[in-house]
């Protein structure tokens, strides 16, 4: 049975940092692209960002330059920094894996923006 934990959410100031964790287990970690969503009342969910098995990554335009996907096999974790942190960022964060037709989801980790 594959499970993912999200943790590091929180409340953060504007213009702060944050490192969202997602930890992995069940599964063959390393062979799974990983990916971060949000979801916010007010918005559609939204694509974060990925990292594929080969390092290939994406970004949404709205977090380019500001968040970093990144990935720790050996511990079947996987990150996302957070930086420049502004309330449009406010949102519940969930981490995905995902290979071929299989894609399992973290209960999600909330994430507020506020001063």
């Amino acid at each position: 049975q594959v499970q993912l934990v999200e943790s590091g959410g929180g409340l953060v100031q504007p213009r702060g940092s944050l490192i969202l964790s997602c930890t992995a287990s069940g599964a063959v970690f390393w062979a799974y692209t990983v990916g971060w969503y949000r979801q916010s009342p007010e918005k559609q969910r939204e694509l974060v960002a990925t990292l594929s098995p080969i390092r290939t990554t994406y970004y949404a335009d709205s977090v380019k330059g500001r968040f970093t996907i990144s990935r720790d096999n050996n511990l079947n974790t996987a990150y996302l920094q957070m930086n420049s942190l502004n309330s449009e960022d406010t949102a519940v964060y969930y981490c995905t894996i995902e290979r071929n037709s299989d894609k399992y989801w973290g209960q999600g980790i909330q994430v507020t923006i506020s001063s």
